[in-house]
């Protein structure tokens, strides 16, 4: 049996959840949940790098869905608003377990930066201070260069299948360095693409042009001021943001500085960079920085409304739209869309991993461990978890 042949058995056996036993379900359910359990907790390095573990980890290592498959959730995730890592993994649990396995990869992937972000948030509020963790970034950030190089090249060689993708590839590279809006970006190389590789094609279409967009409509309404504060108003705000919020961590900052320092005055500037920061150096999504605020806002309670709020949407969204990535594939325009948006997302990607280098390369040293993490992911094919804890022990080591 070929390798292609091996991950089309693969794939079919990931949909065929119910068709297993209850123990065969529990069994599934229970690998899934120590997945991204661990996955959760050492994914530092922020969503690229979490994408380059989770396609090590899922299509390399276990061969629960082909690299194609991969990619189709990967596209989707780009065309919805939410944290895409934490919708990449929610979108292998269901694939792996239907709605169970939804809840279960989801769940489990924020949970160790929950507890993580949750403990710090209590140390800030008594001690007004973050904890120096500088050390720690210093040798994680280069390894997690190491890993994301190889699955841009991994991911890349499924994406580029044609001209027309290519060129969308390298416009997508471009236009990030032009400063663009992602989503347009997306949307027009995926437009492209589409009529480009249909442009001789112009019969009937099979089945309706369906686009999850109304998350970018979203985005234009206006936010009522909140005047009190307790755990059912941060909920609510914390779940508008996760409705209409697309972009990098940095888009975040940009909205919370307008939300609740600017316009509710709940933060001040110094308590959102902390809280940010916080965000950036725990492992797992970025989004986990809504745990400490409403931890600040609202205590305990604030901090479960938060998080529970800021990514509900997003399980709800991949639930509704997962049933409809395989009628997308066999759409001949869908079909080329979805091939001109997972280019153009490889293409971003790309231009993050430049971005991610120039902050984590400093000096000879962090040089060393980019040239020897990389080896170790394209020739030896060691673990990511090894390498993150690795890279962790020689920033400590030059520390002390």
């Amino acid at each position: 049996m070929t390798q292609e042949a091996e991950d089309i058995q693969k794939e079919q056996e990931a949909v065929s959840y119910n068709a297993l036993t209850s123990r065969e379900q529990k069994q599934r359910l229970t690998e899934l949940a120590m997945v991204f359990l661990r996955l959760g907790a050492i994914a530092f390095g922020g969503p690229a790098a979490h994408i380059a573990m989770m396609d090590n980890e899922v299509v390399n290592r276990r061969q629960w869905m082909s690299r194609e498959k991969l990619l189709d959730l990967l596209g989707i995730t780009n065309l919805i608003p939410g944290p895409n890592s934490t919708e990449l993994a929610i979108h292998i649990g269901y694939e792996r377990g239907g709605w169970r396995g939804l809840l279960v990869a989801g769940s489990c992937f924020i949970f160790p930066a929950l507890v993580i972000v949750w403990a710090l948030a209590a140390i800030y509020a008594r001690y007004q201070t973050v904890p120096q963790v500088e050390w720690l970034l210093y040798g994680i950030k280069p390894v997690m260069i190491g890993i994301v190089l190889q699955a841009v090249w991994n991911l890349g060689k499924k994406a580029a299948k044609d001209l027309p993708t290519m060129i969308a590839g390298v416009a997508a590279i471009a236009a990030y360095f032009a400063g663009l809006n992602e989503i347009l970006v997306l949307i027009l190389l995926g437009i492209s693409v589409m009529l480009v590789k249909n442009w001789q094609t112009r019969g009937h279409t099979s089945g309706v042009f369906l686009l999850p967009f109304s998350g970018v409509l979203a985005q234009v309404g206006s936010t009522a001021v909140v005047t009190s504060v307790n755990w059912v108003s941060v909920f609510f705000f914390f779940l508008k943001i996760g409705c209409v919020l697309y972009g990098s961590g940095y888009v975040l900052l940009a909205f919370l500085q307008r939300e609740l320092v600017e316009r509710n005055h709940w933060l001040s500037s110094q308590q959102l960079l902390d809280a940010v920061a916080i965000g950036q150096f725990t492992p797992g999504p970025v989004f986990t920085t809504a745990t400490f605020i409403g931890y600040l806002l609202a205590g305990n309670a604030g901090a479960i409304a938060a998080t529970i709020g800021i990514f509900l949407p997003a399980f709800v969204l991949v639930w509704v739209v997962n049933p409809w990535v395989d009628k997308l594939r066999q759409s001949p325009w869908a079909s080329g869309f979805l091939d001109g948006v997972n280019a153009a997302s490889l293409g971003l990607m790309a231009g993050v991993t430049y971005t991610l280098g120039r902050a984590a390369i400093v000096d000879w040293l962090t040089i060393i461990v980019v040239i020897v993490s990389a080896i170790a992911v394209f020739r030896f094919k060691v673990n990511s978890a090894w390498l993150v804890l690795t890279g962790g022990a020689i920033g400590l080591a030059s520390h002390i």
